[in-house]
């Protein structure tokens, strides 16, 4: 099962795999590669068995020459170290532009990786695997790359697009519970700012998603990316539709740099995203949509506030600390912090936060 899309006369694969995502993997690097050099950035804490068949596989691909560089692929390692020691291995190895990258991880993995990638030799062949559900749902396509640089998110990054992705049957049934709903809030987006079959298919299908279904997530996860297509193929740089894929993000962001820390992921990308849409649709007045947004979050056990993740810390300076970050946002203009309003399901736009005491308000009333 695949889906396609076609950026600057280049075409780009999601592959969707049943059961021997390896065969696939092989089948596009015996097409598009030619020097047989490939390396493997994977997430160190992934499955050791899915990791071992992976490796053992790629390297059965007629004189492939593998590397392998195994990652902590938490937050705080979303910088240029990481990054930097992506392109020293490159260069090292004396890859070409005609060598392929593999990144095999969530949204830190799949970022950096794509950024180096992008960088190298200003650009060479890379397929991305995505191995949490935020990714598979969401950062597996669209470009976007980035690292962390000063504790900001993303505030070093450009638009680099995988040559394939291959979503994995077996991947999806090794994501730890945590990790698997944590993807819910990303397609509970799409479905809010595009497609109210998707919202359908969240609110009456709570045990196909507990049990996994694949039949069932390979549909929704095609509806989820194929909104995410509809509105960047056609404005990759953010000037306008697609802006619209951040509902959520700007108090997202914030969240997560307030919460974050060098030994553990407190947060969740998607948990945020999830209290993100909140924050947006009560700054924007939306009463009725914030009881049905936060109503499905609870309906899936996800955080809909930040009570019980912070015991112990200050609230007041996490107030202020969330609040503060709100204008580091990447989509400001003229210092005003943007945010998407929807006015209703499948139709929204992009607005400037103008009061100041309207956003300190959301993040008391809505997080604490």
């Amino acid at each position: 099962m695949k889906l396609s899309y076609n950026i600057d006369k280049i075409d780009h694969k999601v592959i969707l795999c049943k059961n021997k995502e390896a065969y696939d993997i092989k089948k596009q690097l015996k097409r598009n590669y030619s020097d047989k050099k490939v390396l493997i950035i994977i997430d160190k804490n992934l499955n050791h068995k899915f990791s071992k068949y992976l490796f053992k596989d790629v390297k059965s691909t007629g004189g492939i020459k593998l590397s392998v560089l195994k990652v902590n692929a938490s937050k705080a390692n979303k910088t240029e170290i990481l990054l930097f020691k992506i392109l020293d291995i490159l260069l090292e190895k004396k890859f070409t532009k005609k060598s392929v990258i593999i990144s095999c991880g969530g949204g830190v993995i799949g970022d950096v990786s794509a950024l180096a990638s992008s960088l190298y030799l200003r650009g060479l062949t890379y397929y991305h695997i995505p191995t949490t559900m935020t990714a598979i749902v969401d950062s597996c396509i669209g470009g976007k790359t980035g690292i962390n640089y000063k504790n900001i998110i993303n505030s070093v990054g450009n638009y680099y697009h995988p040559k394939n992705v291959f979503i994995s049957k077996n991947v999806i049934n090794l994501i730890p519970n945590r990790e698997f709903f944590a993807g819910i809030p990303e397609i509970l987006k799409c479905g809010v700012i595009n497609d109210t079959k998707i919202l359908s298919l969240l609110e009456n299908n709570r045990e196909k998603l507990f049990s996994r279904n694949y039949i069932f997530l390979k549909d929704l996860i095609f509806k989820t990316l194929k909104t995410k297509i509809k509105y960047f193929k056609n404005d990759i740089y953010e000037n306008s539709s697609r802006l619209k894929l951040n509902f959520g993000h700007t108090f997202a962001h914030a969240i997560e740099m307030a919460l974050q820390t060098k030994k553990k992921d407190i947060l969740r990308h998607g948990e945020a995203v999830g209290m993100g849409m909140l924050c947006e649709i009560f700054y924007t007045g939306n009463l009725k949509l914030f009881e049905k947004v936060n109503y499905l979050l609870r309906f899936y056990n996800l955080p809909t506030n930040l009570k019980k993740l912070i015991k112990g810390r200050n609230q007041k300076f996490l107030i202020n600390q969330i609040y503060k970050n709100i204008f580091l946002d990447k989509k400001r203009i003229n210092n005003y912090p943007r945010c998407i309003k929807i006015n209703k399901i499948g139709d929204s736009k992009i607005i400037e936060m103008k009061d100041n005491s309207k956003i300190k308000k959301t993040i008391k009333k809505v997080l604490f």
